[in-house]
């Protein structure tokens, strides 16, 4: 029963997860779950449900169409566990870490001892399904609304537009009933301001969300107690995603703002508003308003480094995560300057989390790598191509070039792999790494090697 002791939380993620990949691709398989009628062969049910539940928004066959009434319901359902599950668990592992280390997490109030408390998990919990279904509903109404005054649906399939869109969104996985996405509503404003909305929200992370949440009830009650500020987490998540997002906005829009294929043939407002959003999908949402595969090369290498960022931790975001790449850049900051430790706004930055991040990066390069490699040596294409496919589902992300559908089998079977790893690896890694320190009773001498 080692299994399921509190030692072995990153397992217990893991295997969930297999589950509900598996119960997804039964589900799938089922006749009644395509249009046709006919079974969906076993690698386009497990890349899908693996897709779904990852969050990723990656598929193979046109969703809309390949599948029926039921099987989009299957996959709006691995959607929602997936993306609850993901925050619900991170959110609950993220705090076992700091009772583990000893430290206030402003999640919840101050814990006595070193473990999870059954208050503490029941109120991440609810605030976390609380959260998730009142953004959703949100967004699912003003989507329902536009499509039933802006597009003459009937009622029904408005509304079920604007959930299935919704969650898809919230969850940050990219799926659509569209077969080009959110191409035909570029420069819908009531369109594609909901789903930043909802994947900016998502993306950012449950401890952020309730952070703000409270700091925003404070301020409307003008609460006369002394409220603490922002914690750390909150400050570098949303500064470092905020500087990201314009970074990818600007450098997209500026490259494509010629191109013929994309961006060229709107007009001003029209390139705006599709430029942005083409910079702030890699943030793992997965939509796209333009043809990615007629995107210019060097913006394909922007949306890829974007995409391996990602969002934020114990969200729906996938990547290596804003806060790691944040304290990578302190770290390296720090290096340059000669000085002895690693200080972000007024805090020092422990040695064992630069470890830690330094971990989750290399390894998650390593992936990226190795995947594309392989990829190449099993196909034709080139290589900027196959990289922006790996890093996508790595980043559990969703963009592509259109080659996913024609990849051989065994290469699509690799990007599920990915899309496994890159949604629970980073996670379980850090909360593996977290909960094994443990203090060394003696040191070898020390040395120096050269360096450069």
């Amino acid at each position: 029963m080692r299994l399921l002791t509190p030692q072995h939380p990153a397992r217990l993620v893991a295997i969930g997860f297999a589950l509900a990949v598996a119960v997804g691709t039964v589900l799938l398989m089922l006749p009644i779950a395509t249009e046709s009628g006919d079974s969906a062969p076993p690698v386009t049910a497990l890349f899908t449900a693996t897709s779904a539940v990852c969050v990723t928004g990656l598929v193979v066959v046109d969703t809309g169409s390949y599948w029926s009434t039921f099987g989009e319901l299957v996959i709006l359902a691995l959607i929602q566990v997936g993306g609850l599950g993901i925050m619900t668990l991170a959110s609950l592992l993220g705090l076992l870490v700091a009772r583990r280390m000893g430290l206030r997490m402003q999640l919840v109030a101050q814990a006595e001892t070193k473990s999870l408390r059954l208050g503490e998990s029941k109120r991440v919990v609810v605030g976390v399904i609380a959260l998730s279904l009142a953004v959703e509903a949100v967004i699912a109404a003003v989507l329902t609304g536009r499509f039933l005054t802006g597009y003459d649906e009937s009622f029904g399939r408005a509304l079920y537009l604007g959930i299935f869109h919704s969650v898809s969104a919230y969850n940050n996985a990219g799926f659509s009933l569209y077969p080009d996405s959110l191409v035909p509503f570029a420069t819908d404003l009531w369109i594609i301001a909901p789903i930043v909305v909802g994947f900016v929200f998502g993306g950012l992370g449950f401890p952020v969300m309730f952070e703000a949440g409270r700091h925003l009830l404070h301020w409307l009650r003008r609460a006369e107690e002394r409220i603490t500020g922002w914690s750390l987490h909150t400050k570098i998540t949303v500064w470092t995603y905020a500087g990201l997002a314009l970074l990818g906005a600007v450098s997209i829009t500026a490259i494509e703002w010629s191109n013929a294929a994309t961006l060229g043939p709107l007009d001003g407002v029209g390139k705006l508003v599709t430029g942005v959003f083409a910079g702030l999908s890699p943030r793992t949402a997965g939509f796209n308003s333009i043809d990615v595969g007629a995107m210019h090369p060097s913006s394909l290498l922007i949306t890829d480094m974007l995409m391996f960022v990602g969002g934020g931790s114990a969200g729906t975001a996938g990547g290596i995560k804003v806060t790691t790449f944040a304290l990578l850049a302190f770290v390296v900051i720090a290096e340059v300057r000669g000085e002895p430790s690693v200080h972000v706004v007024g805090r020092k930055l422990a040695p064992a989390v630069q470890r830690q991040a330094i971990t989750v990066v290399l390894l998650g390069a390593g992936a990226v790598i190795v995947g594309t490699l392989a990829i190449m040596l099993m196909t034709e294409y080139r290589l900027e191509v196959v990289m922006f496919e790996v890093v996508s589902a790595f980043a559990t992300v969703g963009l592509s070039t259109g080659i996913t559908a024609d990849l051989p089998a065994g290469a699509q079977v690799l990007l599920v792999v990915l899309m496994f790893i890159g949604r629970l690896g980073p996670i379980t890694l850090a909360t593996a790494l977290a909960l094994r320190e443990r203090t060394r009773r003696y040191e070898y001498p020390e040395e120096r090697p050269i360096v450069g």
